[in-house]
Formats: C-alpha cells, sequence, structure tokens
C-alpha cells in the first residue's frame, strides 16, 4: 500500500491498463489486467509515442510474442513512472503543483502529510530546506500490480495450426511476461484455482527470496474466503512460494464477474482472518522455509508481511475506517468509483455520462459472461443495445476474434465461445429440435443469447477515449461495475475521490444508503431467492443441501452483524437504529423463503 491505505483493483480489461501512468507518481498503487496481448502491444505504441520512446512492433508471427508483448509494455511503464517520480523529486514546492499534490492527498493522520503541512507553515530558512529535503526523500510511487485470471488459459496454437506446448497457454504467457519484466511489483491471480499456473511460478527465482531473504515479485491471491486462502497458500508453500497477501473480495458486492461465497457474508468472514491471520502465517512460513532448504534455496531470516486486504462495495470513509480499525486489515480497495474519474481510468464519454446519471435499477448481475459466472452490468450500455439489437435482427451471438474466453465443445472439437454466433446458432437449432413452446422455450433462449462477447466490449472504452484504431471497427462499449456505483453520481477529479475515501470531502448523491454489509446481505437473499426459482420445478439432494446450507449461513451472517452493531462507533445512533431495522427486515424476508425438497 506505501503511504496510502487503499489501492484501485484491477478494472476490466481496459479501464486500468494505465491507470499506474497516471497515478501512481502520487504514491498510489493500483493494477492493470494483462490478459490481452493485443490491447498491450496497442497501448505500448501509443505511449511510446507520448514519452517520445522507441517503438519496435512486435508480431504475432514472433515466438512468444504474447509474452514479449507483455514484458515490453511492462518495462515502459516502469520506466515511466520513475521519469514521473523523478521529475516530482525536481519540482520546488509551490501551491497546486503536482509535489503538493502527493502530499495534500495522504490520509489525513498520515505522518508525512503532517509534516508537510508543518513546512508549509515554516518560514524560508535552512529548516524549512532540511523538512523539504527529507518530505522528498519520503516519496515513493504507488505499486504497478498486475492481475491474471488464473482460468482465461487457453493453449495455443502455432501458424501452421499445431499446438504449442503448455507454457505458450494465455495464462503461462501471461505470468512469463510479468515474471521477465522489470517491475519490483506482484502479480494478483485471481478467478480460481489452476494447477497449470500454480506449478509454473517454480521457474522463476524472483518469487523466492533472495540472500537477504527478500522478494523481488510477489504473489497476491484474490480470494473470498479463509478456507480458499488456507488451501491455497498451503498449495503455494509446498513450492516454496509465499503469497505476501490476501486479497478479500465481496462474492457479490463488486464489479466484473461475481463469483458467489457458499452465503458467507463478508463480516464474519474479515472476522475469521483476523482471528487466524497469525496461524496462517507462522503454518506458511515454516512450510516455505522447509521446502526451500530442502531445495537449497535462499530462506526467510524472519516472518514476511502477510497482508490481508478488502474490497467491494466500500462507500465511505467511514465505513473504509472501520475495515481498518476493526478488522485490523492492511488496506481497502476502491474499484467501481474511479469509473467516475478520468483522471485515474478510462471511460469513454458517452459511457462515462451514461454511469454518471444512472439509478440504482439500473445495475444488475447478469449471465451475460461466456464463463457461466454471473457478470455484473449495467442497462443500456452500448453492448447490451448492440447484443439486443442483433437479436431483432435474428443474428444473435458475436464474431469471435480473440478467442480468450472459448471452452464449448459441445458441438465442435475445437472450443468456442458461448458468446459466439456459432454457438448460439448451433445452440439455438437444438433447441428449435426440442419442440418445447411458451415461457420455458423463452428463458432457455433467453439463457443462450444473454451471452456476450467481453473480450471486445471490455477493450473499446480506451479505443474510443484516445482515438485509437477499434479492433474489428466494433465500437459497442462493455463495462461492469459493481452496484456500489449507484451511490455515485457525476465525474469526479482525482483529489476529489481520494478525498471522499479519506473523509475530507462526501461526493455520495443523494440516494438513500444501508451499509455497505447491509448492501451485501441484500444482493445475497435475492441471490438465494433467483436460485430458488431457477431450480423450483427439480431439485436434487446434493442441490437442496447447498441451498440449505446458503440459507443457514445468511442467517448466521444476520446474527453475527446484530452483535456488531455496538461496534460501529463512528456512526449515529440514528444510523444504528437504521441498520439494525434492515436486518431485522432482510431476517424475516429469509425465514420466509422456503427451500424445495
Amino acid at each position: 500500500m506505501g503511504l496510502h491505505t487503499f489501492h484501485i483493483p484491477v478494472l476490466g480489461i481496459s479501464y486500468s491498463i494505465d491507470t499506474p501512468v497516471k497515478v501512481a507518481k502520487y504514491g498510489i498503487s493500483s493494477v492493470m489486467s494483462i490478459i490481452d496481448d493485443g490491447l498491450i502491444e496497442k497501448m505500448r505504441a501509443y505511449y511510446s509515442a507520448q514519452y517520445a520512446e522507441k517503438y519496435l512492433p512486435i508480431s504475432t508471427k514472433e515466438e512468444d510474442y504474447r509474452a514479449k508483448r507483455i514484458t515490453a509494455y511492462l518495462n515502459l511503464v516502469n520506466k515511466i513512472v520513475s521519469h514521473q517520480v523523478a521529475t516530482l523529486k525536481s519540482l520546488p514546492f509551490e501551491a497546486n503543483n503536482e509535489l503538493a499534490t502527493y502530499f495534500e492527498v495522504l490520509p489525513t493522520d498520515s505522518a508525512v502529510r503532517k509534516l508537510y503541512y508543518v513546512m508549509c507553515a515554516l518560514p524560508a530558512g535552512s529548516e524549512k530546506a532540511l523538512l523539504q529535503e527529507q518530505l522528498k526523500d519520503s516519496i515513493q510511487p504507488g505499486a504497478i500490480d498486475v492481475n491474471i485470471m488464473a482460468k482465461v488459459d487457453n493453449m495455443n496454437y502455432a501458424p501452421d495450426g499445431t499446438l504449442l506446448p503448455l507454457e505458450y497457454s494465455d495464462a503461462l504467457s501471461a505470468f512469463r511476461g510479468f515474471a521477465n519484466s522489470s517491475l519490483s511489483s506482484s502479480v494478483i491471480l485471481s478467478a480460481g484455482y489452476n494447477p497449470r499456473l500454480y506449478g509454473y511460478i517454480e521457474n522463476f527465482e524472483d518469487f523466492f527470496p533472495d540472500a537477504e531473504g527478500k522478494l523481488k515479485k510477489k504473489i497476491i491471491l484474490k480470494v473470498s474466503d479463509y478456507r480458499s486462502a488456507l488451501i491455497q497458500g498451503r498449495l503455494m508453500a509446498k513450492k516454496g512460494i509465499w503469497i505476501s497477501e490476501y486479497r478479500i473480495e465481496s462474492g457479490l458486492n463488486c464489479g466484473g464477474h461475481a463469483f458467489a461465497t457458499d452465503g458467507l457474508l463478508l463480516g464474519p468472514i474479515l472476522d475469521e482472518f483476523k482471528e487466524k491471520k497469525a496461524e496462517l502465517a507462522n503454518e506458511l512460513y515454516q512450510l516455505c522455509n522447509e521446502v526451500n532448504a530442502t531445495k537449497n534455496r535462499h530462506v526467510f531470516s524472519e516472518l514476511p508481511k502477510l497482508k490481508i486486504t478488502v474490497q467491494g462495495g466500500i462507500g465511505t470513509s467511514k465505513e473504509d475506517q472501520f475495515l481498518i480499525e476493526n478488522y485490523a486489515v492492511d488496506g481497502t480497495g476502491w474499484g467501481s468509483p474511479f469509473l467516475l474519474v478520468p483522471e485515474a481510468t478510462n471511460v469513454e464519454n458517452g459511457t462515462l455520462q451514461m454511469l454518471s446519471t444512472a439509478k440504482k435499477e439500473d445495475y444488475y448481475i447478469s449471465n451475460a459472461s461466456p464463463l457461466g459466472v454471473p457478470f455484473n452490468n449495467i442497462r443500456n450500455s452500448s453492448a447490451e443495445l448492440q447484443r439486443e439489437k442483433r437479436i431483432e435482427k435474428n443474428r444473435p451471438g458475436s464474431p469471435c476474434y480473440k478467442k480468450y474466453l472459448v471452452s464449448n465443445t459441445e458441438f465442435t472439437e475445437e472450443p468456442i465461445c458461448t458468446a459466439s454466433r456459432q454457438y448460439q446458432k448451433l445452440k439455438i437449432d437444438q433447441l428449435n429440435a426440442k419442440g418445447i413452446t411458451g415461457a420455458q422455450y423463452e428463458n432457455e433462449l433467453n439463457d443462450i443469447t444473454a451471452k456476450d462477447c467481453l473480450c471486445e466490449g471490455l477493450e473499446t472504452s480506451i479505443l474510443l477515449k484516445n482515438g485509437m484504431p477499434l479492433s474489428h471497427k466494433l465500437s459497442a462499449v462493455t463495462i461492469c461495475p459493481g452496484p456500489n456505483l449507484a451511490y455515485f453520481s457525476g465525474v469526479f477529479s482525482l483529489r476529489e475521490m481520494v478525498d471522499h475515501i479519506y473523509g475530507r470531502l462526501n461526493i455520495l448523491n443523494s440516494l438513500t444508503r444501508q451499509n455497505m454489509f447491509i448492501n451485501e446481505l441484500n444482493l445475497y437473499v435475492d441471490y438465494l431467492k433467483k436460485m430458488i426459482d431457477k431450480n423450483v420445478t427439480e431439485v436434487n439432494a446434493k442441490q437442496n443441501k447447498y441451498l440449505n446450507t446458503f440459507k443457514s449461513n445468511l442467517a448466521k451472517g444476520i446474527e453475527y452483524y446484530k452483535s456488531m452493531i455496538p461496534k460501529f462507533k463512528l456512526e449515529t445512533q440514528e444510523y444504528l437504529n437504521k441498520m439494525l431495522d434492515d436486518l431485522l427486515l432482510q431476517e424475516k424476508e429469509l425465514i420466509s423463503i422456503q427451500i424445495p425438497s
């Protein structure tokens, strides 16, 4: 986290693809997706021109082009940020310049920020000059981290059609691209366990301790609960690899793909991490050192830092502070609100205006993802309008150019994407052959045509914003904000958003907003009802057990939050009363839900 207590998580394929270039100089950490090497190559060309750097294209005909493109872009971003920080340190201390901004946007209780204001109040002289040098020495850039969705890992083919070796798969190539870069930062592995990828990490020394017990590159795991963290942490430790951070994300109150837990709510999950963090760290530390000693590698000389951070649905400085103080987390992630900050992310004007005026009912969980995972969406996006228009023209589905999400072999030997025109035509033909009609037919048809192309749609915004050539002339934008964005209206400066996070400004709209834990609970109760509605005609024993476990976990979560209300010491009594009323209302709703047998 550095001097800041928050980070900007990965935002789709393109929305945070260059966020470090925009915010790292202010000490703010952020995460870039490295799934799309084609977009990454375009961004390298773009920023090479912006910063007068020599650009040599890396062709798709070149061996290992995917990894090489990623390495080249990350090296360029690292070079740009280093140059920005050097420039920052060379500036004089003057009002309203970037040097002043660096210190003024730090957390309010930051010792460095306080020292800055002490320096500002001093008259010119040796003491002021000494403090200025001390302040400049304290400047550090935000982390330039990257994200890999572990399960997006298709095998690739050579130009002659032969299957390439395993290390040329999508995820492994992306990992190699980061591992070979000049960055000393972290890779966030998300969206589940990939044995092939996890095993591949052992090939790179930067992920093991050096002679001083330090790590040049680190692993962060995005997890939804403690059990997942423990299992994956042990798997990594048995390879001698230390997990430097567990990034806990709300299962439903987040942007992008929604990986729902079994009804486990964020508060109880954080409590378990707090209770067991020391035990987890000690177990994995001993295991890592035993394995590395056996393999004649360097070992950690002392217990390395293990961070726990949390993200998903945080909306106020009081919520942010409560998470840090009550659960002892090392930092928080603020994602979707930064989509309204052009200084930090890449949302083209049309989509930006749509987001800035969207209503609560515009945000919903869709079935748009070809991965078959619920996907946070917004109504009336240009991608949604395009999908509907294609259906009206009796040409549902999308052309499939990038093939990152191909997975289905129901009709073909080679995997194809369920959002593709090819798949949807075959699947609709199969549906028509069943001879079913009415509501059942419409429901199954909608399930097929709901899938949309994310590879193109999540890339388009940055191309439009920067006036760059569109891929295959496709201009529709897919955007996947979390439901928490409903409480932010307008377009904000970077400083306004950071001041909101730290409680120096309130930029929430006038919509009545429940506590983040209540918002998540509401989403989970609705999710349970939808699961029951979907399976109401037929529920087997396994499904019945799962639904009952889900409901039971929600009930336990409600009881937990009731007991926690007195700990929300920053909130007013009126707020706490409302929180209790909301819990009682959802408890009543949950009791009324009948699990079919």
